[in-house]
């Protein structure tokens, strides 16, 4: 087995941490295909700005305060962050016994071998791979709105920025640049790591600057005022037309949408030397990394908030653009934008490159239409270039609705999340349902806090999914509506499609389970070995 293993490059580790990646990836049923280029750091970087916690908060402090306030915001993501913890070492233990790029949708197929089991493995990885490219929409949408909200600054009574042609436009040019610095970014194994691990630290660095320019703004200014601390840690808001329980409920949606997606690091797995140990650690860092930042910067937010009343209905259509405006100053706030909407382009471009390692895998296991033309990892550029491009026409697409109905769009971009936080609740319940003895050994484990982890992940996804699905009040006009429920629907149909006329016949992973040959160039399963008596774990 260890002559099919391509000689991999040693920078960064040692040869024999290398070539034990690749024979856990053989062992897994697939070959090295992409180097294993990024360090501890560099990925925590990646999956730390992909979360984007701090900034996507800043950004739904409107919907924040009308769904509980302050009370909502805060000691919701306290609580989210228990439960997401939960939901990433739970991840993380996974991701440990069986790290491959497929994540979810195989960890799936190797707990309940059989074809009932391959069915929802793949259609976990359309759930999966559907998420990341709304995903990767709704960074685009919001740096496109970023954008033109600058021009809104200077010029409030401005048309341009509403109108559809000029947002899909933007949308288009901001999708083809992000989509070709992921092409040649990867030409050398030191640039894609060394471009996060610097989108990491201006992310890091941005948060600090614009807490200490909110409070020096408010603090030096003799014409503004910071809120008394009850309003920040103690004040309930409800006008949503919910009841106090149910707004409380909707009010943990805007923590867990800030706290997802840190399967970017799973979907980054075979670029990374030691997986097994090391991603666990993204993932589970990731989340407490960003829920601290996320916590401080919105306590800054709302002690530095003028009127609430101009956050909840802002001049630009976004509060945290309006919040600096008002504290910080045209000129002083613009230049802090500026440097939010350039770093936001690396968070949009890092987004991008977990979803097209997705995209990637899931056609080298035939799940995609043309699976076997998109599963080519291009040797010049060391990408899956036709992966890549094919993702970024299908999210250039999802533009074309700025030129018909906004309502339809927000709904794609909110599926997101829906679509992420179930492709993470499908694999943690089917192991509670098969027992969590079928789990491979890996070095990261829960032991006996594993089974309590599991079910509270699995109750938190379920009720977070549920209150996606509410609209904004018990009686919303058809422009209110929440569509979120009709666009999965879509999606579920058309994943069922593609099930029926192609995928059931070549939707392969590494378990045999139907009796049929391999895919040409890979390993032995680990099940067969396991069963001939020729492998371990």
């Amino acid at each position: 087995m260890d002559s099919d293993i391509p000689k991999l490059p040693k920078t960064g580790s040692s040869a024999s941490s290398f070539d034990q990646d690749g024979a856990d990836l053989a062992d897994l049923g697939h070959e090295q295909a992409m180097t294993r280029k990024f360090s501890l750091w560099s990925m925590l970087a990646l999956t730390f700005s992909v979360l984007g916690t701090w900034a996507t908060l800043a950004q739904n402090l409107a919907n924040g305060l009308s769904n509980g306030g302050p009370v909502s915001i805060l000691w919701g993501l306290v609580l989210v962050l228990g439960c997401n913890v939960c939901v990433a070492v739970s991840l993380g233990e996974l991701c440990s016994a069986m790290p491959t790029t497929l994540g979810q949708a195989y960890w799936i197929s190797r707990l309940w071998p059989t074809p009932a089991g391959r069915f929802l493995s793949y259609m976990c990885a359309w759930i999966n791979t559907f998420g990341w490219w709304a995903l990767s929409a709704s960074q685009l949408a919001f740096m496109t709105n970023f954008i033109l909200g600058m021009r809104l600054l200077f010029d409030p009574a401005w048309e341009g920025a509403s109108s559809g042609w000029v947002q899909f436009l933007l949308y288009l040019g901001l999708t083809f640049l992000m989509t070709v610095i992921n092409l040649v970014a990867c030409r050398h194994d030191k640039v894609l790591p060394f471009f996060n691990s610097m989108v990491g630290i201006m992310f890091c660095g941005l948060f600090f600057v614009v807490s200490l320019a909110l409070l020096i703004s408010v603090g030096v200014k003799s014409d503004l005022h910071f809120q008394p601390a009850s309003f920040v840690f103690g004040t309930w808001i409800n006008q949503t037309g919910w009841g106090d329980g149910v707004t409380w409920f909707t009010g943990l949606v805007q923590a867990a949408y800030a706290l997802t997606a840190y399967d970017a690091a799973i979907h980054m797995i075979e670029e990374i030397p030691n997986p097994r140990t090391n991603v666990p650690k993204v993932i589970w860092l990731s989340v407490v990394c960003g829920a601290a930042t996320g916590f401080i910067f919105v306590v800054v937010c709302l002690f530095s908030i003028q009127s609430v009343e101009g956050i909840l209905n802002p001049i630009t259509g976004l509060p945290f653009m309006d919040l600096l405006w008002t504290t910080v100053g045209l000129e002083g706030g613009c230049t802090l934008l500026a440097l939010f909407i350039f770093n936001g382009f690396g968070q949009g471009t890092s987004i991008m490159t977990s979803a097209s390692r997705l995209t990637w895998s899931f056609a080298r296991d035939g799940g995609l239409p043309w699976s076997n033309y998109l599963s080519l990892v291009d040797e010049t550029w060391k990408v899956p270039v036709r992966a890549t491009w094919a993702q970024g026409i299908i999210i250039g697409l999802i533009g074309v609705l700025y030129m018909f109905a906004n309502t339809v769009l927000d709904a794609i971009l909110s599926v997101s999340t829906i679509a992420l936080t179930i492709s993470y609740a499908m694999p943690i319940l089917l192991l509670l349902c098969m027992g969590r003895h079928t789990l491979p050994p890996g070095p990261f484990r829960l032991g006996r806090f594993g089974a309590a982890a599991n079910w509270i992940s699995v109750v938190y996804c379920a009720v977070t999914t549920i209150f996606f699905f509410f609209p904004t009040s018990p009686t919303p006009a058809p422009s209110d509506m929440n569509y979120a429920i009709a666009v999965f629907g879509i999606m579920l149909c058309v994943a069922l499609g593609f099930w029926f006329f192609k995928g059931r016949y070549t939707y392969f992973l590494a378990t045999d389970i139907e009796g049929r040959n391999p895919r040409p160039r890979r390993a032995a399963s680990p099940t067969q070995s396991i069963k001939d008596g020729t492998g371990s774990k």
